[in-house]
């Protein structure tokens, strides 16, 4: 006479509930509903696949003796779970581990969104041409190239799962994510390595769902070894099924020690309208940013574009160029091709006028914000007297001239006020007006306070 599912399973959690903490038994198996025993198998219904996992991994110790014990020696155990909470028709049914006794249930094949077709090579969709070999090594994206190296060089580090990489647009991310990828498919041809953008994950999803097909699509992505996400932050916003899709994957991959690797234009805390419990998941591995690209890097990349593209830039432009163009590494390598385009219609080498006629269509180019800190120190700097001085009253010629320049740069950089100008020199309305009338007497007639003047405001621009 077989036993009651329902009677069974209370004896059972009795058991279980004997033999850990009560905090355990009520995080774990309370939650655990018992829905059939039929020809020796147990089904019992679970939270989700995480759920499953956990019971697996830290209590089937306490598990299989107290089926054995109520139903048998010979009892077989399943699990049940909606992969999507709430939608019964995403419903799936394992088997669990017993061990010595029962074989497992195998999942169906993974079927690949990517191909009609199951294959069991996977196209990684990775671009070969991002690899750490062409990526330019600096300052502001040292950390998190050498985690990334860390990575893709030893499989079986997983200290940094899932690791998240971080920063502005146009910064480099997508071109070392996708270099980690390259360099483990290098080390391992065979690793199941896949690279896509949460767009296309969501629009799969989508697909999927329409087409009643969305245990092939978990399952295939939960035969990944290595997956890439790329923009993770377009997953937020009025997409709980998606999230919820790819918490379970994600779930999955780390319990089995995959390794996740997550591009953002912006870091976790800042991911307002992600699910709370994915935003603590990314917390789990590393986060990494990827800063603006500074001074070398951006001369680094033009160097490099430059010479993929067979371009001759003089050091003139390079130094230009990197010094305009600030926030991102795909404008730097736009720029190349621009400039190259030009020199190529134009039947001309490239040089500082054709790169400013390219810039001047290309990027806004910002002037440098001058204040009253900068006017002083190249003002101090060329006539050679101390900072300090010009705030003295000392009416010494050299300080003097310096503080009347401080004035009339001031006025004509700044468009401070003349008051204002008095109120940082401790000097009257009168005083300044003076000041700056006898340098514009002065640059009339004296060639060298012109030549003074220009080679400070050269410094300012």
């Amino acid at each position: 006479m077989e036993v009651n599912h329902q009677n069974g399973w209370e004896q059972c959690l009795a058991i279980i509930r004997d033999n850990i903490s009560p905090e355990q038994y009520d995080a774990w198996f309370k939650p655990v509903t018992a829905l059939s025993f039929k020809d020796g198998a147990l089904t019992v219904r679970v939270p989700s696949p995480y759920f499953l996992e956990h019971l697996e991994a830290h209590y089937l110790h306490i598990m299989v003796p107290a089926l054995r014990r109520v139903f048998g020696a010979d009892v077989k155990l399943f699990y049940s779970y909606d992969q999507v909470n709430h939608e019964p028709d995403t419903k799936v049914t394992l088997g669990g581990a017993m061990p010595s006794t029962a074989i497992p249930v195998t999942p169906p094949p993974a079927a690949n969104p990517f191909k009609p077709q199951v294959e069991e090579v996977i196209d990684s969709q990775l671009n070969p041409r991002y690899t750490f070999e062409t990526y330019c090594l600096s300052h502001s994206n040292q950390i998190a190239r050498s985690i990334g190296e860390a990575i893709a060089n030893d499989s079986k580090m997983k200290t940094f799962n899932p690791l998240v990489i971080f920063g502005p647009t146009g910064v480099g991310k997508t071109h070392l994510i996708q270099a980690i990828g390259i360099r483990i498919k290098e080390r391992n041809p065979r690793a199941r390595v896949l690279y896509v953008t949460a767009r296309l994950f969501e629009s799969q999803y989508t697909a999927a769902v329409r087409q009643n097909r969305i245990n092939d699509f978990i399952n295939f992505y939960q035969s990944i070894d290595t997956l890439i996400l790329d923009d993770i932050q377009d997953l937020i916003g009025n997409k709980p099924g998606t999230q919820n899709t790819f918490f379970h994957i994600f779930n999955h991959l780390h319990q089995n020690s995959r390794q996740i690797i997550l591009s953002s234009d912006v870091c976790p805390s800042h991911m307002e309208g992600m699910e709370e419990r994915l935003l603590s998941r990314f917390k789990w591995g590393m986060i990494a940013e990827l800063e603006r690209p500074d001074l070398a890097l951006r001369k680094d990349v033009l160097i490099q574009k430059a010479q993929q593209d067979g371009l001759q830039i003089p050091d003139e432009v390079l130094d230009y160029i990197a010094t305009k163009v600030t926030d991102s590494v795909r404008e730097l390598e736009g720029i190349v091709v621009s400039l190259m385009a030009h020199a190529t219609v134009l039947g001309c080498e490239v040089t500082l006028d054709l790169a400013r006629a390219v810039l001047a269509n290309a990027v806004k180019i910002n002037k440098p914000v001058i204040n009253f800190e900068m006017v002083t120190e190249q003002v101090c700097s060329h006539f050679k007297v101390d900072v300090d001085q010009i705030f003295t009253s000392s009416r010494k010629r050299e300080i003097s001239d310096a503080r009347q320049v401080v004035m009339y740069l001031a006025k004509k950089w700044m468009k401070m006020p003349l008051t204002a100008i008095g109120t940082r020199l401790s000097r009257g309305h009168a005083t300044v007006l003076h000041g700056c009338k006898n340098i514009e007497d002065r640059l009339m007639v004296e060639k060298p306070l012109q030549e003074a003047i220009a080679e400070i405001e050269k410094h300012l621009a």
